[in-house]
């Protein structure tokens, strides 16, 4: 460990998963990749940014041998052990244990194996990281580092937990004492599924709630949006537990809770993303889009008309969040209702209602119309520079990224008003020069066919006022909907839980 400056403080950052390390980290650090959703992206983000910034940061990461050696295998060849060898303990830290040695995914499909993998990372990260890199600030992310708020709660280290998936675990104190982690030193500072009087009287009968325990005793916690933390607190997601949304609510009031948005990779952006047919910018966007529309047409067997207006379903086809129920119902009448434009309807995602839109197209003959793709990442960049709307009608969403990706490629979002679709799109207004997308309030098949109708009397207006406009939302969503501005909000954070700034000027 090199000597720690008096100035800048030292910031762990405590994560399952991350897309990418930067190379400021060492060596092949850069190659590491161990990635199931979002908080992947997120974190590297945010380790990237505080590293260009000059920021003390380190890294807790569990050591996915399996996963890992694929990926450098494919890189550097076989001589695995040596290439290893040379990943440095200076701000990346593995943590080492059999658990996930042999994984090729991050997470398992079976639930008593996540909280195995779990406790199994929580253990290495209080046992052996945190005394050696001894931050001044933890950073914890989901139920997996739930735990460790309350360690960092006993010794006095500032700890930050986010939130970005709803979804926790619960185990017994002797379960998570069986994995190596002495719980019995700050055991009080857990969440428990019942009042807790003892430590004996708790430690086999009581269930501990991993995420609502990372809330209960983190010193600030914050959601990847604002809107989606008001929602909690105001009950209006059932799906969240009564004890969540009262530890948030705690959380909120003390004026320790916050929502920070979170912002698409930077190789989403139509001027550099390589893997689109044609790239464009902000000031040459309409030639741009007719090509890449022409190609994407023709590549799926669609009608080949630039003037068809292509709508994009980029979300995952569920039946409980995004909405594919009510798209379901009102897709005929949709088709149907602009058939003399050729109105055009691209799906580039996998779910239970894959299957439902494939048989309405089949039974309505929409073939040549509407396109129902299994998710690949190409097709994806290749839709959102094609399309000339996205939809995203979710139930809920924390935070989401297609409504803010669209914006960029000029692809305009039509969203149900919730969460982080409500902080990041707001209704356009043509009129006052304002607005990117259309919100519709109410979530059914009404509010989505009114919103899908705001997106068509806008779509027939005239050119200049069209041209006008999505060069205006394409300009103004690249500089809002970045990572430099997720990473200045979670620095000030760190700064205001430090009391002190996060970087040395001196």
């Amino acid at each position: 460990m090199s000597p720690r400056s008096k100035n800048n403080p030292r910031i762990l950052i405590v994560t399952p998963e991350v897309t990418y390390l930067p190379e400021g980290m060492g060596n092949i650090t850069n190659y590491l990749t161990a990635k199931a959703g979002g908080l992947a992206d997120v974190s590297a983000a945010l380790i990237s940014a505080l590293l260009e910034h000059g920021a003390d940061v380190h890294v807790a990461l569990p050591d996915y041998r399996e996963i890992f050696n694929t990926q450098l295998a494919r890189i550097f060849g076989k001589e695995l052990d040596l290439i290893r060898k040379k990943v440095p303990n200076e701000r990346i830290h593995l943590a080492e244990d059999k658990v996930f040695y042999y994984l090729n995914h991050v997470y398992s499909n079976y639930g008593w194996e996540n909280l195995k993998i779990a406790l199994s990372f929580q253990r290495e990260v209080i046992n052996n990281i945190i005394p050696r890199v001894r931050p001044d600030l933890i950073h914890c992310n989901d139920w997996m580092t739930g735990l460790i708020p309350a360690m960092a709660r006993k010794l006095g280290i500032p700890c930050l937990f986010t939130i970005h998936n709803i979804h926790t675990t619960k185990t017994f104190l002797s379960n998570i004492e069986d994995a190596g982690i002495d719980a019995a030193s700050f055991w009080q500072n857990f969440y428990y599924e019942n009042m807790s009087y003892d430590y004996w009287g708790t430690r086999e009968s009581n269930p501990v709630d991993l995420l609502t325990s990372g809330v209960f005793a983190a010193h600030y916690v914050n959601t990847v949006s604002p809107a989606f933390l008001n929602e909690i607190i105001e009950g209006k997601h059932s799906f969240v537990e009564t004890c969540l949304r009262q530890e948030l609510s705690n959380k909120w009031h003390s004026e320790c809770a916050t929502g920070i948005l979170n912002a698409p990779e930077p190789t989403f952006n139509p001027s550099k993303d390589n893997e689109i047919f044609y790239k464009y910018g902000a000031d040459d966007f309409v030639n741009g889009k007719i090509r890449n529309k022409r190609s994407f047409q023709k590549t799926l067997g669609l009608i080949e008309d630039d003037q068809a207006p292509l709508f994009f379903w980029p979300s995952r086809l569920d039946s409980i969040q995004k909405g594919s129920e009510l798209l379901s119902q009102i897709l005929y009448e949709v088709v149907s209702s602009y058939w003399d434009l050729n109105l055009q309807i691209v799906f580039v995602a996998n779910g239970e209602y894959q299957p439902i839109f494939k048989n309405i197209v089949d039974f309505h003959n929409f073939n040549n119309r509407v396109a129902v793709c299994n998710f690949d990442e190409r097709l994806e960049r290749i839709a959102y520079a094609a399309s000339d709307f996205v939809l995203m009608p979710s139930r809920f969403e924390p935070c989401g990224l297609p409504q803010m990706i669209g914006a960029i490629y000029g692809s305009l979002p039509i969203v149900h008003n919730t969460g982080g679709l409500h902080d990041t799109i707001t209704n356009l207004d043509v009129t006052k020069n304002i607005g990117n997308g259309f919100l519709f309030d109410y979530y059914d098949t009404q509010g989505l066919s009114w919103a899908i109708s705001q997106a068509m009397i806008f779509y027939k207006t005239s050119a200049d006022i069209k041209q006008k406009q999505i060069k205006r939302i394409m300009q103004q969503s690249i500089d809002n909907f970045n990572h430099s501005v997720t990473a200045k909000q979670y620095m000030d954070l760190y700064e205001k839980m430090l009391q002190r700034p996060l970087i040395s000027t001196s």
